[in-house]
């Protein structure tokens, strides 16, 4: 991870240099070099520090509550920006100020598009809640009425989407003190749900941004058979219904984790 780190640091300092820009880089203690190169190649990123591994939405909200900015973009250490990449998505967003939240088209190393730039909700989750009958509830919800993956036909369209992508999301930190940041009880999966989902709530739209591109560098592929992918993947879902469609109230018990934050009110 070391190596695409810097990578993607690099092409990020060169996109930066005409905004007044911070970046910052959380270290969920990683265990390879990236500590110590970030200290020696790039001096001016802020690095924040874990002694453990927080998981990714922990990380990035302390990340969040660093910045001091008004847009926040937070990245995957495996994308590469173009130097103009983040003056469009501003501009666009500068001209849109209904828009909460931001994602870009992406390209694999080989330049091919990654379906996944363009994404609502999962098919597997709108299969829970289609067989459970809870998609009832959603009935006025885009978040259930498409499949997880738009289609190529779409690639270069500028298009509302339900769900952001959250290798590349560039949200406005005025709409986050306002709905809050990730729910870090979504620690891998789910998060990028929860949060999209919670932008549209408070009445603004997610915009997909097919006029630039940034390139994802390859990574080493989760399986989807592994017990840790199944526990968490679909634990999300539980959590999902029980923040949204039970209304389950925020527990605060003696000697007990943090289960359970208030819900948000369904738009009806």
């Amino acid at each position: 991870m070391s190596r695409l780190l810097k990578q993607a640091l690099a092409a990020l300092k060169h996109a930066v240099q005409s905004l007044d820009a911070e970046v910052i880089v959380v270290d969920n203690a990683s265990a390879d070099q990236s500590v110590a190169m970030i200290n020696a190649q790039f001096s001016d990123v802020q690095l924040i520090l874990n002694d453990k591994d927080l998981s990714f939405s922990k990380a990035a909200n302390l990340g969040i509550k660093a910045a001091t900015g008004s847009y926040l973009l937070v990245m995957h250490p495996s994308m590469i920006v173009g130097e103009d990449t983040l003056e469009k998505v501003i501009d666009f967003m500068e001209l849109h100020p209904s828009t909460g939240g931001l994602s870009v088209r992406t390209l694999d190393a080989e330049g091919h598009f990654v379906p996944d730039s363009k994404k609502n909700m999962p098919e597997a989750w709108v299969n829970f809640f289609k067989y459970t009958g809870l998609s009832k509830l959603f009935s006025k919800s885009q978040l259930f009425s498409h499949h997880y993956q738009a289609g190529w036909v779409e690639e270069f369209e500028n298009t509302e989407t339900d769900v952001l992508n959250n290798c590349f999301m560039l949200l406005r930190k005025d709409i986050l003190g306002e709905i809050g940041s990730f729910d870090e009880r979504f620690p891998v999966y789910g998060q990028d749900i929860d949060l999209s989902y919670r932008i549209r709530l408070a009445g603004y739209k997610n915009f997909y941004f097919a006029k630039t591109f940034v390139i994802q560098q390859p990574v080493a592929p989760v399986s989807k058979l592994s017990t840790h992918y199944i526990k968490n993947f679909y634990g999300a879902m539980l959590i999902f219904a029980a923040k949204y469609l039970f209304k389950m109230p925020e527990l605060r018990l003696k000697a007990m984790p943090r289960w359970s934050s208030p819900a948000y009110e369904l738009k009806q």
